[in-house]
């Protein structure tokens, strides 16, 4: 088995209709998760680098899963990243990241992927390219949605 057989890179996108700072709130307001977010249903933890995250994942037709990854980056209002594994390191190894990039003053791009690793990866494909790829677009939706609902009601900025 090659080095390219044991790994397998997962990307979905979506584009939503509020600025990007407030897209980031959304995304890192981990408390809030299990009010909007089918696929994260919790993080419990900070996100900042080196930290250690408890994540509580229900891919759509799959079963619960909880892991605790290890925030690589933090770039507040842009990219948030983690890494995490199955019990030891090489057996089945999952970088995820979301990144959020401008696209005017009141519309952001969010992007959700990871790239999983690993001696277990073949035999896991077939379930991320179905349950775990519709668990992201069902994250991207929802947080579209959150993101749009809090953001038509926040106050406006006063002028200056």
């Amino acid at each position: 088995m090659s080095a390219a057989d044991r790994t397998h890179r997962l990307v979905t996108s979506i584009e939503i209709d509020a600025p990007a700072a407030h897209v980031w709130s959304v995304l890192t307001a981990f408390p809030r998760y299990p009010r909007w977010n089918p696929f994260v249903r919790s993080i419990v933890g900070e996100a900042e680098v080196g930290r250690t995250l408890v994540v509580s994942i229900h891919p759509p037709g799959g079963r619960a899963m909880r892991f605790r990854p290890t925030v690589l980056v933090v770039e507040p209002g842009r990219e948030l990243r983690w890494k995490g594994k199955l019990l030891i390191p090489g057996l089945f190894d999952g970088e995820h990241w979301f990144r959020i990039a401008p696209l005017s003053d009141a519309r952001a791009a969010f992007e959700q992927g990871e790239v999983f690793s690993g001696l277990l990866v073949p035999r896991f494909r077939p379930t991320l390219d179905d349950s775990t790829q519709r668990g992201f677009v069902a994250m991207n939706e929802a947080l579209k949605r959150e993101a749009e609902r809090a953001d038509a009601h926040r106050e406006p900025a006063a002028a200056t």
